[in-house]
């Protein structure tokens, strides 16, 4: 469970890609109770059906906190999460639309600030059934650097 790679071990366009998961009814409801999102976009699905899409989404949110659990398989003791950026909610995912993740590496670079580091930002694409792309974002990484532990 745990694979320790150093910032020098990743590989810009190196992709890997999740199995797939159900969003189900029960996790909409339990993200609404956890986060206090009870927008009718969720919960109501008659007013739903007089919107656009014409059924209840799953939170933008609930997506990307599954998106992002399902590609946390494997514990890199070197690195960390260093946040999350350019975030876009790009289709509604529904109750019963089954989502998996591609992660590709996109760029590596040096730390402003801390030479023993570098940052790895991995490109996270969360697609339904359809492959099509409804949730997509950059994950930066803290990466530690192979020299100083050599």
């Amino acid at each position: 469970m745990f694979s320790s790679q150093y910032y020098e071990d990743y590989e810009v366009d190196t992709r890997r890609e999740t199995l797939g998961r159900t969003i189900t009814e029960t996790d909409i409801v339990m993200h609404a109770g956890q986060t206090g999102d009870f927008y009718p976009h969720h919960m109501d699905a008659e007013w739903c059906k007089t919107q656009e899409f014409g059924h209840r989404m799953a939170h933008g949110t609930l997506v990307f906190s599954v998106g992002v659990g399902m590609t946390a398989g494997e514990i890199n003791p070197e690195a960390m999460s260093y946040g999350y950026d350019r975030l876009r909610f790009i289709k509604p995912v529904f109750i019963g639309d089954t989502i998996k993740v591609t992660v590709t590496i996109k760029e590596k670079r040096d730390h402003p600030k801390r030479s023993q580091h570098g940052i790895v930002t991995e490109l996270v694409e969360v697609m339904n059934q359809r492959d099509e792309v409804v949730l997509a974002c950059e994950h930066l990484l803290l990466v530690k650097k192979k020299a100083n532990h050599e």
